[in-house]
């Protein structure tokens, strides 16, 4: 066996036995899936924590009205394939309720609305852990993550007040109200998905293969055009070929000029990179501690 092929085997047991020990711990889990390749990597991860069974536990997607439609249609394809159950809230109905509040100007984003609708969803379903696709190596917040990530009661993180994970052992005990976001791949890079994607076969959404995209170039983010963007003065609509390294809200995840037509291509090309996935995303972008200010709001 091949060294890199080792080390794929070993963070894919880490994974699975950190997704066993929320099976045994809590009573009520729940897998965040967005249709990115980080919660398709949880998925497979699922699979072989538990199969033969079906996963024991339902896919949750907050969905903010903004998401590309090949990531939607990629997400319910794979529920219906894997035969997980599918639950799917929605920004909008917080928005409508009133517990959100769409952001003003001439491009809003609901990106730091999820929150309040996850958190919504937490307490309709009475989750006590829910399951993430965070790595440490994207952001200098998820660098602070542990694999049991403690909530409070309203929902949020304290970075200070987290548990320590000595030889692999995790506590998961908590007060009514609380709950925990867990990371089973937060030893992963970026590269480690890939590769596992590639050797496992593991089918992913064609926005992250090359393809013609009609873009905005915002102040260096590659912007697909959609009913959801303004124009400014000054910009305006190309085509250009592109591919996306991560997928979530079309108004702040930018693409990248590639030509990338396979995962060989893919590996090669976030090996020579030097910018990480998340700096194409202009929601981080909004301030240095942006991430972190969302997490400790209750934000994956």
């Amino acid at each position: 066996m091949s060294h890199h092929l080792t080390h794929l085997k070993q963070l894919e047991a880490e994974a699975i036995y950190v997704m066993r020990e929320v099976a045994a711990q809590f009573e009520k889990p729940a897998l965040l899936f967005s249709g990115g390749k980080d919660s398709i990597c949880l998925v497979k991860l699922a699979q072989k924590a538990f199969g033969p069974a079906k996963i024991p536990f339902p896919l949750v997607h907050i969905d903010t009205g903004h998401n590309f439609q090949e990531a939607l249609d990629f997400r319910d394809e794979l529920a219906e394939m894997v035969g997980a159950k599918l639950i799917v809230r929605y920004v909008q109905d917080s928005i409508n309720k009133g517990t959100a509040v769409e952001e003003k100007g001439l491009n809003p984003s609901r990106n730091s609305l999820q929150t309040v609708t996850l958190l919504e969803t937490i307490e309709e379903f009475k989750f006590d852990a829910c399951f993430g696709g965070a790595r440490r190596d994207e952001e200098k917040a998820r660098a602070k993550e542990r694999f049991f990530s403690h909530r409070d009661e309203f929902g949020q993180w304290d970075p200070k007040n987290q548990r320590p994970e000595l030889w692999n052992i995790f506590n998961g005990k908590k007060h009514v109200g609380e709950h925990f976001r867990v990371f089973p791949i937060s030893n992963w890079t970026e590269m480690d998905v890939w590769q596992y994607i590639a050797t496992e076969n593991i089918p992913i959404p064609n926005l992250y293969f090359t393809h013609k995209r009609t873009i905005v170039d915002r102040q260096g983010t590659l912007l697909a055009k959609s009913d959801f963007i303004t124009l400014l003065p000054g910009e305006k609509y190309e085509d250009r070929i592109v591919r996306f390294r991560t997928v979530g809200d079309m108004t702040c995840t930018g693409a990248v000029e590639s030509t990338a037509d396979n995962l060989d291509d893919i590996i090669k090309e976030v090996a020579a990179a030097r910018q990480t996935e998340r700096g194409t995303r202009a929601d981080d972008k909004r301030s240095e501690a942006a991430m972190e200010d969302r997490k400790k709001q209750g934000y994956f």
